[in-house]
């Protein structure tokens, strides 16, 4: 374990030195100044979609992607139905880089009022925390994904926190998060997230902003990021940040405000010909915000 450790952080020490200087401060863990060490990583969502294990792993490698959020169904092939040797194999490979494994950007959902449908996430929720915790993860992201029109909504929000509770509960004893995306019809408006974590016990379990147009919404950004942020866990999804009108820039104060240390996650939702160089294109771009944020 000591050996895999020493080799990482040789590993990351020499990616950010030969990647060069102006990449230093945005995603480096040996970062001097007490500022806001926010990372830039990759959630597999399209980008990566097609690409096996040590490709994946090799492309974040070579444009400074240190951390990734698996997805289900992708080449990567990274499953429950994994055996325990092949669990390990993945561990090994992600441990013998400098890129970190946060988890598994999951589907599953507690709003439905079809109580077996609802059961069916919650333990399918439970096995792929195992899996996070074999290949060396970190966490599991969920969401609610809607409140529904026949189903008076204070109802839901307790549900979606009573399943929320009790996948934290369980993921306690193997060492993970569950990530809770700001997600869905009605739930991904800021009040209702709120109401649901207001509801929340367990400390394991916290909110993964979004960035949705819905964050926007009266009072405004700042007012609702300001209402939320003390739930706020690990990772942050964005996508691309010159397309369309979210203002990332402003996000990004926000959270340098709070000197914020995880992962800003590109959940990428274009489909670029060279998806390397679009890459290497949003995390210029993401450099110059963190600059501007820390001055």
């Amino acid at each position: 374990m000591e050996k895999n450790l020493s080799r990482r952080n040789f590993l990351q020490n020499s990616l950010v030195a030969g990647i060069g200087l102006s990449l230093i401060d945005p995603f480096s863990a040996f970062a001097t100044e007490k500022k806001s060490e926010m990372k830039l990583g990759l959630v597999t969502y399209l980008w990566a979609k097609d690409w096996d294990l040590p490709t994946l792993i090799a492309n974040c490698e070579k444009t400074g992607y240190l951390g990734v959020e698996l997805r289900c169904d992708h080449k990567h092939g990274v499953e429950t139905k994994l055996s325990a040797s092949e669990r390990a194999d993945v561990k090994k490979r992600f441990a013998d880089s400098p890129v970190d494994c946060l988890g598994y950007g999951a589907n599953f959902e507690y709003h439905s009022p079809d109580q077996a449908a609802l059961r069916k996430n919650i333990e399918q929720s439970k096995e792929y925390i195992k899996l996070c915790k074999d290949i060396g993860a970190t966490g599991i992201k969920v969401k609610p994904n809607g409140i529904p029109d026949d189903v008076p909504k204070e109802k839901t929000i307790s549900q979606i926190a009573a399943s929320l509770n009790e996948v934290g509960k369980f993921a306690q004893d193997y060492g993970q998060l569950v990530r809770v995306e700001v997600h869905g019809n009605i739930s991904q408006e800021i009040p209702n997230m709120r109401a649901i974590f207001e509801q929340v016990t367990e400390k394991n379990v916290k909110m993964c902003w979004n960035c949705n147009d819905q964050d926007l919404l009266p009072p405004g950004l700042e007012s609702n990021f300001n209402s939320v942020k003390k739930w706020f866990g690990d990772t942050v999804h964005v996508r691309e940040f010159n397309v369309g009108e979210y203002p990332y820039q402003q996000l990004m104060n926000l959270f340098a405000g709070i000197k914020y240390d995880g992962w800003i996650l590109l959940e990428a939702r274009t489909e670029p010909a060279n998806k390397i160089a679009a890459m290497k294109e949003q995390l210029s771009l993401f450099n110059s915000m963190i600059s501007k944020a820390q001055k």
